[in-house]
């Protein structure tokens, strides 16, 4: 692997700069706007949907920024305690739930209000040493209204999937101001806030020997054929465990596979017109999730739960899921769309599948020409172009996608039901390692465009649709990003701004004590004229098209048929198209397959 060093990395973008002036077009670059100093080992940033405010977690707990001033607006401060994840989403007006997750693995359930921050939860207290709950990952939904946490102890992994009372917090938050105010009460306040329920507990399938059902009859039944999918998904999984482990001659002992334990990605979903278990959200606020997606390691099928509280008779028992996407190959990576309608899976093989929520169905199973790396990452691309209508009818319009290789190399896939699928490569296979995309994320506010962050440090906006570099931003010639393998960085959508972390060049003396201390940079795009043609303003909740809502099953099935009355011309001109694209990928697996034999 070639060696790379951050110094260089100004050379870098003058580089950069020289290969495109002689390719008769030079890429301009955006210098920084502002900077102020960050909290001792910073590790973590956040920003607020309404881009109000910006969190950030450090070695002593967690402070909240007024995003425009800069100024600290609140601390809740611990020795002993250091975050190292941190979200934040608004609960209401003046109003904000943090969930934090701590070097030790405990997650956390803060409030930001009235200028103080309140701890409201521990989600995994540590009640017996010998069987110590560590988080691996928490993640609250848009609004707080829910929040997922994947749970690690003693080498088994699950996720619990929380409902959070957010309006009794909101009434428990308003005493205690007013309790504050009072001149009356004096010292500490014991508040005891309502605690958090547990909606759904997911563990890994598992199902002993001989389950899978091999009565054909018996799978035709709903609850049958789910098990039936998921004993299989369970025996490939194992299989291929067991084939990844290797045997070390020098040390005459098998080496285990890092898969296990098994890990978990999951996604929030929001109402989606008529497909199973939306038209309970019929009564529910808008933006407020109602089912939940999630895949295993080693997984091929990806599993989705409604968001309702199991029986209190029966709290123990695992829930099936509610829906069952079943994928020919393996889940590597995922992604979901802003309105959620889209679910992109990035499979073994090269595939990469779009699942259409509001119809059930595949949109499309493009296979991508990354014959060289398995997928990484994948992202959906904020692109719309002007068009008529967003019609109703059983064909959508096209979704754009970007795609990361672990080889470094990027793909963006431009697919839709019935229409010809295409794919472009934007960056071939990173011959340095110091070139490997460490983020690649796409800019909300600015229509087809990605943040891209290096290993080597170097960072530009990318136009992932037209193939081309946008412009560079640069920090000072005496600071770099910090640990850009894994930059610290947000972007605000309301203020049209980039946050990111930055520490001093080693090759330049600090002018005094204190300028060795992490920096935060501000990069404002909305005062460079070479990105205003990319600006694009977004609604306050996720892009939703225009679908409707049923009360029952006759409802759902009549609106179904009258769809697909109006567009048989359409859905047979998808149908001819869906045929060809299969003919022609499995011809090109088939050819791929053929030159791994004979190599």
């Amino acid at each position: 692997m070639s060696m790379y060093t951050r110094e260089g990395t100004q050379d870098a973008y003058m580089e950069a700069a020289c290969k495109t002036e002689t390719s008769g077009k030079k890429t301009p670059s955006l210098e920084l706007s502002g900077a102020t100093q960050l909290p001792e080992s910073t590790n973590c940033l956040a920003c607020s949907e309404d881009g109000r405010y910006l969190s950030l977690g450090h070695s002593q707990g967690l402070s909240v920024w007024c995003a425009s001033s800069l100024i600290c607006a609140a601390e809740w401060l611990q020795d002993t305690m250091e975050i190292t994840s941190i979200q934040m989403t608004r609960m209401a007006e003046r109003a904000y739930l943090l969930g934090t997750v701590d070097d030790m693995g405990v997650a956390r359930v803060f409030a930001y209000h009235h200028e103080g921050i309140h701890l409201l939860s521990v989600i995994n207290i540590m009640e017996n040493i010998n069987k110590r709950s560590i988080c691996l990952t928490f993640e609250l939904s848009e609004g707080g209204d829910y929040g997922a946490a994947s749970i690690s102890c003693n080498s088994i992994v699950w996720l619990e999937v929380y409902h959070f009372p957010s309006e009794a917090w909101l009434k428990e938050l308003d005493k205690r101001e007013r309790e504050n105010q009072d001149p009356n009460l004096s010292g500490d306040l014991d508040v005891k806030w309502s605690p958090v329920a547990v909606v759904i507990k997911i563990k890994p399938p598992k199902f002993p020997a001989g389950t899978a059902l091999d009565d054909p009859l018996k799978v035709l039944q709903m609850t049958d054929f789910f098990t039936h999918c998921l004993a299989l998904d369970v025996d490939t999984s194992s299989s291929r465990q067991w084939e990844e482990q290797s045997f070390d001659t020098s040390a005459g002992k098998t080496k285990e596979t890092d898969e296990s334990p098994r890990h978990c990605t999951q996604h929030f979903l929001l109402p989606c017109g008529q497909f199973p278990g939306d038209s309970k959200a019929k009564s529910q606020p808008a933006g407020l999730p109602v089912a939940l997606c999630v895949w295993w390691g080693g997984s091929h099928h990806l599993l989705q739960y409604l968001l309702q509280k199991a029986p209190k008779n029966k709290p123990d028992v695992e829930p099936m899921p509610d829906v069952l996407w079943p994928n020919a190959k393996e889940i590597l990576c995922s992604a979901v769309s802003r309105c959620t309608r889209y679910i992109a899976l990035g499979l073994d093989d090269a595939l990469a599948c779009v699942w259409d929520r509001q119809s059930g169905s595949p949109l499309s199973v493009v296979l991508v020409s990354a014959a060289d790396s398995s997928f990484f990452r994948m992202q959906f691309v904020d692109y719309w172009p002007e068009s008529p209508d967003d019609s109703q009818t059983f064909t959508a319009a096209k979704v754009y996608l970007l795609v990361l290789c672990k080889s470094g190399a990027m793909h963006t896939v431009t697919t839709g039901r019935g229409a010809q699928s295409c794919t472009m490569q934007l960056s071939e296979r990173s011959k340095d390692s110091g070139d490997l995309p460490t983020v690649t994320a796409s800019v909300p506010f600015l229509q087809s465009l990605s943040l891209v962050v290096q290993r080597n440090g170097k960072m530009f906006l990318q136009d992932v649709i037209n193939k081309t570099t946008v412009c560079f931003l640069i920090p000072p010639t005496t600071h770099l990003i910090a640990t850009p393998c894994n930059p610290v960085y947000a972007l605000n959508s309301k203020q049209q701004t980039l946050f990111i972390q930055g520490e001093q060049n080693p090759s330049c003396s600090p002018s005094s004590e204190g300028g060795s201390q992490s920096q935060l940079f501000i990069f404002r795009f909305g005062e460079a004229d070479i990105i205003n043609q990319y600006v694009v303003s977004l609604p306050d909740s996720p892009r939703q098209q225009n679908t409707l809502s049923c009360v029952n099953l006759e409802e759902t099935c009549n609106l179904y048929l009258h769809q697909r009355a109006l567009s048989v011309e359409e859905r047979n001109k998808a149908i001819t198209q869906t045929w060809k694209q299969l003919h022609e990928t499995a011809v090109m697996v088939q050819q791929r397959h053929s030159r791994a034999a004979a190599s």
